[in-house]
Parts: C-alpha cells; structure tokens; sequence
C-alpha cells in the first residue's frame, strides 16, 4: 500500500511536514516515569515514525480508519498488536494500559472535544496529552479567566492539567490542506488528585455557568434554587469568563451547602 487517501467524514488532514512532526514529538515529556504512550489517528505514521525512535516509549497506535490499519501494519511491523483498530471515543482503555500513560497525536478537528471530556474521564491515569488540533480550539483550553475564549473545557481541564500553547502550525503543512489554523499543545497532569468540592457538581456548575456568556452566575445558576441571601452574594454579579477554577471550586462548595431539592 503506497498510502492512505485522507477521509472528509473522519476529518482527516494529513501533516506532511517532517520538521513539524519532529517538533511535537519532542514535547512529550513522559513525568512521573511513565513509558506508555497512545497516539490517537495515526494516519500514515508521521508522528508515529519518531515516536519509535525512543525505546524508553512502549508506543501503541489507535485509529478508526481500517486502510491507515492496513498501511500501518505494513510499514510499522515492529508494533505488533499494538496497532489497534477501533473508535478511541469507544474504547475502554483500562483494557489497553494497565497504569498510566501519556496522549499524543494530531487531533481530527471534528472530535477534539470529545477526545478531551474522555481524557477528563480517565484523568487518574492519562498523566499527559501532546496534540495538535484547530488553532481556535488550542487557544481556547490555554485561554485565561476573563479572556474571550475562555470557557467550559478551558476550566475543566486547567483543573486538573497544566496547559502549554507550544506553537501555531500554517494550513500550508497539510494534505489536503484544512480552512483553518492549527496548533500544538501540551497538558501535564498538575498535582490535583481531588478538588476540595463535589467533582460532579463542579462539572455541572461549570457547564451551566458557561450556559448563556453573557448572562450573570445569577441567572445561569437558576436551576439550582438557591436562597436569596446566598444569591445576593457578589459571585453571583459576575459572568462565567471571570472566574478561575478556584473561583469555581468556591461556587460549587456554595452550591453544594445551599441546594434546595
């Protein structure tokens, strides 16, 4: 098989660039001594191929696209059954590492999201995540409290993670080349192993804070039915955007002694 020909539905966008795919390798940084790294799509290999260059890395490849399988299993023998074939959204992957691994891979546009709310599920384990995904989507999760585009993953992921915009990449590096801007990033397990409030609560509060921007907390968090006294609080006169996570972590200890049922 000479290559895989790139698949709209999939939002495949191969980089072709070898000096990038060099570049977001070396961004891996493997702490906590961890030696299992997963790349998520590898297409043809590009990342792949120097992830294999360290033998301190026990690399294992995941992709849904059966031909990258195919061309994968030809010319990367040396991985063995750990070229997996299958949906990384679907995959348990508790069965595929016993312990904790890192992340690494060129994100497809369309399910970068996704990707980082399983990662969120599984952040006991996956201790890092190198990706290169839509610039957009890259500077919104580094994004600041009272940035623009700060917002719901920006929160749960600072949480738990500490983000590192790496570099912008040009449209220009592609096959075929994507309408948009791409970037690599860098998320290193922080030293938050719980959050001092209910972390289920968390998520939900910061999802429904993020609910209507340009609402005030007070109004967002309506469905929680919180007493007048505790609404009358100056949290509640900001938006969203303006808290930090610790911001957050405060709200939902709020809520949390407050509910109404």
């Amino acid at each position: 098989m000479s290559k895989v020909s790139p698949k709209k539905h999939l939002g495949q966008h191969f980089l072709v660039d070898q000096n990038i795919a060099v570049r977001i390798v070396a961004q891996l940084t493997l702490h906590r001594g961890v030696q299992d790294v997963l790349e998520i799509g590898p297409g043809m290999g590009v990342l792949t191929q120097y992830l294999l260059q360290h033998p301190e890395y026990r690399t294992t490849v995941i992709d849904i696209d059966r031909e990258s399988i195919a061309y994968l299993k030809e010319h990367f023998p040396q991985l063995g059954d750990r070229i997996i074939s299958a949906d990384f959204l679907k995959t348990d992957l508790s069965k595929l590492f016993p312990g904790p691994f890192a992340i690494i891979g060129n994100f497809p546009y369309n399910i970068s999201s996704q990707i980082f709310f399983k990662v969120l599920e599984q952040r006991q384990v996956v201790t890092e995540v190198v990706c290169m995904l839509q610039k957009e989507v890259a500077e919104r999760i580094a994004a600041p409290p009272g940035s623009k585009t700060y917002g719901i993953l920006s929160v749960l992921l600072q949480a738990f993670y500490t983000i590192d915009y790496k570099f912008s990449v040009s449209e220009h590096v592609f096959h075929p080349k994507p309408k948009v801007q791409s970037a690599v990033i860098s998320l290193v397990r922080n030293g938050v192993e719980q959050l001092a409030c209910d972390e289920k609560l968390f998520f939900q509060v910061v999802k429904q804070s993020f609910g209507t921007r340009r609402k005030t907390l007070r109004n967002c968090l309506k469905t929680y039915h919180l007493p007048p006294e505790v609404q009358a609080q100056p949290i509640f006169d900001k938006r969203a955007e303006q808290l930090s996570v610790a911001d957050f972590v405060g709200l939902t200890q709020l809520v949390a002694q407050n509910l109404q049922v």
